[in-house]
């Protein structure tokens, strides 16, 4: 094994496994939803907090530890977000309340957002540009694969075991991922100190804790109050002043060490490329969100039926993926991403177009197999147009910036078509109370009505199979999918939005005297610990 250290492959093997299991705790909990509140005892927004404590930590982190990479070395921080989310695994799974578990899930977040970008660093100086895209192929499916397979592992531990294994399937992984890193993974620098920028660290964090808080807790009270003075919009606003402030520092910080380097962003394809990062991360959350209701609560699916429904997207993404990285590297990424993102898009409309509330699983299969080599074909070209030109010296900033980036997309595509889905469940269900109902007294009328809007706004809908009635049954599916199809075109115009925006990338790569300004040369150099 020991003759495989610094392989670029044996590293991108290395740094996946890794990178796969912080996307799939963005998702696997999600399934366990049901499974927690019955077994731990908690309310729902015990476990909507659950959800979110771990992904505000990740959101608001990520710059941080993508420049502490650069100052500490990127093997380094690596090992320790690894070894932090592996023992913080172990601890959810064995959380004794409700309020425990946020605390870890938390940690598990801090673990989380130490390794994700130093896995994009890693890579960037392992792999020289011209072969960086079939690498950052195999680094896509894993994204692709990871965010989609939660549902269907999740699914299928809850019901073979109980929630507590969506974390304890993590300890054999880290543990591998230990000793790999330790084994494969050479301590590479890049030969120049590095300072490490304590207020714009302090500016970055508050500033995104208090917009991602604001959209992660906005539906819940009504986009209003929180308590006496503080409300969303203030912490929308005290967000936006914080952010002012950070970037207003590091435009007077430039000529040192800032958090974050304006001369990234004078890279063309790399400032794009983080729009339709977030473009994408709120079309793929906005679109699973209610996609994964739908066939739980209105086709009455079990967790894993509906986890292996939507499994063949990820499979197909699991083959075209390293496919795509190739031909980027062949032909460059523009056009193979434009057309991955319009058949992402493609794939997913036409499945709200044809669900119904009788829908069988095989309907979905064939549009589910378009998506699938759209979403294969997305990350590959996207991160290798994104990276490309970017040097090693300035890898761990702008993988942590790229990160933070597709993190807060996330944050915005769950928080924003949760609050939409509401909204049009609400509609839905009162224009099919008045259709199907029409005829029984006003008085019964309303008692449904209430009933459906109490349970739309509790953030659980619960399915035909909870309602006392079958007229109540079909009230409840027609007004979901009447509902859900609105709800998901939001999700499905960012992501023709963001394959639109591909038009304006600079398709020829640009040479070392093109580079931004304040880049190094490609080179590394070994610590002396490796």
């Amino acid at each position: 094994m020991r003759q495989q250290r610094g392989n670029p492959w044996a590293v991108l093997i290395v740094v996946s496994l890794g990178f796969f299991m912080t996307l799939l705790d963005l998702t696997i909990v999600n399934i366990a939803i049901p499974n927690m509140i019955d077994k731990l005892h908690a309310s729902l927004d015990d476990v909507l907090w659950v959800i979110n404590a771990y992904a505000l930590v990740l959101a608001v982190l990520l710059i941080t530890a993508g420049r502490l990479g650069d100052l500490l070395g990127q093997r380094t921080v690596f090992f320790a977000g690894i070894a932090m989310f592996t023992v913080a695994s172990v601890a959810c799974g064995l959380a004794p309340s409700p309020g425990w578990l946020i605390a870890f899930r938390a940690v598990q977040g801090f673990g989380a957002a130490a390794l994700m970008p130093q896995t994009l660093a890693i890579l960037t100086m392992v792999f020289p540009p011209e072969r960086r895209g079939a690498a950052f192929g195999i680094w896509g499916a894993v994204a692709g694969v990871a965010t989609v397979a939660g549902p269907t592992l999740g699914g299928l531990l809850v019901t073979a075991f109980d929630w507590r294994y969506i974390f304890f399937i993590n300890l054999p992984i880290g543990v591998i991922v230990l000793i790999l890193t330790l084994m494969l993974i050479p301590d590479l620098r890049t030969g120049r100190k590095h300072s490490f920028d304590i207020t714009g660290t302090i500016l970055a964090s508050a500033a995104l804790l208090a917009i991602c808080y604001a959209l992660v807790e906005g539906q819940q009270y009504d986009w209003g109050t929180i308590k006496g003075f503080i409300s969303i919009p203030l912490l929308f606003a005290v967000g936006a002043v914080l952010l002012g402030t950070f970037i207003w520092a590091q435009a007077r910080r430039q000529d040192g060490e800032p958090l974050v380097p304006f001369s990234l962003f004078r890279d063309r394809n790399y400032a794009l490329m983080n729009v339709v990062a977030c473009f994408i991360a709120i079309g793929m959350l906005g679109l699973f969100l209610p996609l994964s209701i739908y066939l739980q609560d209105v086709l009455g699916f079990s967790a894993l039926k509906a986890g292996l429904t939507l499994a063949p997207a990820s499979l197909v993404a699991m083959f075209v993926a390293p496919a795509a990285g190739r031909m980027t590297d062949r032909i460059g990424g523009k056009f193979i991403l434009m057309t991955g993102l319009a058949l992402f898009a493609a794939g997913m409309a036409t499945i709200v177009l044809i669900a119904q509330t009788n829908s069988a699983w095989y309907d979905f299969l064939a549009p589910q197999v378009v998506a699938g080599v759209g979403i294969g074909c997305t990350f590959a070209p996207l991160t290798t147009v994104a990276l490309r030109n970017i040097s090693p010296m300035m890898a761990g900033a702008a993988s942590g910036v790229f990160n933070t980036t597709r993190q807060v997309g996330t944050v915005i595509g769950t928080a924003g078509v949760g609050a939409l889905l509401q909204n049009r469940l609400i509609a839905g269900f009162t224009s099919q109370v008045h259709q199907r109902a029409g005829n029984l007294p006003a008085a019964t009328q309303r008692a449904i009505l209430a009933k459906f809007q109490a349970a739309a706004k509790s953030g659980l809908a619960g399915g035909p199979t909870q309602h006392g009635s079958p007229l109540e049954a079909q009230i409840f599916a027609h007004g979901f999918v009447q509902g859900m199809r609105p709800t998901m075109t939001v999700p499905i115009v960012f992501l023709f939005g963001a394959a639109a925006i591909c038009l304006l990338i600079k398709r020829k790569p640009r040479t070392q005297e093109d580079a931004p300004a304040g880049a190094a040369s490609h080179e590394t150099t070994p610590a002396a610990a490796s």
